[in-house]
């Protein structure tokens, strides 16, 4: 019995201390009492445990809750990122859809000013190999065209359909090397060739040295090489060369088409041309 008493005297001093109180005010309770000293003595004792016991408590129930609406937060954040992420999306598809509607309408504008046949169509893919720069485009003999024909857009000249099936067309490039187009000068109207060079501006080719030509130029085709018809913007003279001796003088055209961002583009014939294939050898 000792030796019960002495293992647990110290749980055994605790649970009468913390029962004191409870069997004292179930004595006394109904007719009240002061505190005497072993009552003080209890409360100045376990006040410590009980504070502790609810500061845990507190903070045991503020992180749960705080946790919860972390979560919560997390969640709203997330929702929203994704939101973000699709407005975003709505607006770039926007603005793009913005900006081919404009292209579309320029090119629907062109058109009315053109006479013969024209036929729209959109840039489905590009040559990779250097020695020919040509791109596929979205319009064949099933709609109208055919070998010979010339493609541009409304600011110039693109180039000129070299082979053609169904339902797509290739075109070779103004800036391929092979290409060749009769230009004049707008101003002055002297004639010449625009040679493509493979990549930057065209060579500016049999311009007689005595025509009168200047930098800033505008260059239109002449109309004379039975490909593209006349009045069609080519370029503008840059770095004009006279020389002091020879036939001509030479220069750069500067492209008034970016060929290496065409994506809607427009397949126009010459008044030479007809609505059938162009025999081979023609070219």
């Amino acid at each position: 019995m000792l030796s019960l008493l002495k293992r647990y005297r110290q749980l055994l001093l605790v649970s009468g201390l913390l029962l004191y109180p409870l069997v004292a005010f179930l004595v006394t309770g109904r007719r009240g009492r002061e505190p005497n000293f072993i009552d003080r003595t209890v409360i100045a004792v376990t006040s410590p445990v009980q504070s502790g016991l609810n500061w845990l408590i507190d903070g045991a129930v503020a992180s749960v809750r705080g946790y919860v609406d972390l979560r919560g937060v997390r969640q709203e954040n997330d929702a929203l990122r994704l939101e973000n992420m699709q407005l975003r999306a709505s607006v770039q598809a926007l603005g793009e859809a913005r900006a081919e509607n404009e292209r579309l309408r320029q090119l629907l504008a062109w058109t009315e000013k053109v006479p013969g046949q024209e036929v729209p169509a959109r840039v489905v893919g590009v040559n990779p190999v250097a020695k020919l720069l040509s791109v596929r485009i979205s319009a064949g003999e099933n709609q109208g065209v055919f070998q010979g024909m010339s493609v541009v857009t409304p600011d110039g000249i693109v180039g000129q359909v070299i082979r053609t099936t169904g339902n797509y067309a290739d075109v070779a490039l103004v800036t391929d090397p092979q290409s060749r187009v009769g230009v004049r000068v707008q101003r002055s109207r002297a004639r010449g060739t625009a040679a493509g060079s493979g990549s930057g501006p065209l060579k500016l080719e049999n311009m007689l040295r005595t025509e009168d030509v200047e930098d800033g130029d505008l260059i239109i085709t002449a109309g004379t090489d039975g490909v593209y018809p006349p009045g069609l913007v080519v370029g503008r003279v840059a770095n004009l060369e006279k020389k002091e001796h020879g036939m001509f003088q030479g220069a750069d055209i500067l492209p008034a088409v970016d060929t290496t961002k065409l994506e809607e583009v427009l397949v126009v014939g010459s008044q030479y041309q007809e609505a059938g294939p162009v025999v081979e050898g023609t070219r």
